[in-house]
């Protein structure tokens, strides 16, 4: 990888607002991250609005997190990259998963949409879905959690 391959690398983080980009390619990875600029974030989240013809889904509103001794044999189901998150696979569609469903390895629990592809999340454990911690079309980061489960 050339200097010139790094710096377009560096120019997508900044062009699409992203926290991390990696590639590998022959045999060797690079992993290019940055932290973002205070008060970014926060804009952004607050900031961003759902697709046209995007609807919210009831019952998908921000939630308290449970507490630390609750939450302890819970496992989580985290963001694999940076993007826009769907509970549902259309804005009229019903949700994946809601709270108290259960869930079975490799089933499909969200979607999160990355430069305009569609990715399917998958359950990776079998479980009961405890929490939806992240409301309908709000963005997501890498590793942010999104689900808790009982296993």
């Amino acid at each position: 990888m050339n200097h010139r391959e790094l710096r377009r690398l560096a120019d997508l983080l900044r062009e699409y607002g992203l926290t991390e980009v990696e590639l590998e390619r022959e045999g060797v990875r690079v992993r290019l991250r940055r932290e973002p600029a205070a008060g970014v974030a926060d804009r952004a989240a607050g900031a961003a609005a759902p697709p046209p013809g995007a609807a919210a889904i009831p019952g998908a509103g921000p939630l308290a997190p449970p507490s630390a001794a609750a939450e302890a044999h819970l496992l989580t189901i985290e963001a694999p990259l940076v993007g826009t998150f769907y509970r549902a696979p259309a804005p009229d569609a019903k949700p994946f998963v809601r709270e108290g469903d259960r869930v079975e390895k490799g089933q499909v629990v969200c979607i999160i949409e990355a430069m305009k592809l569609m990715n399917e999340v998958e359950a990776k454990v079998a479980g009961r879905v405890v929490r939806v911690l992240v409301e309908n079309a709000q963005p997501v980061e890498f590793g942010q959690p999104l689900f808790l489960l009982e296993p």
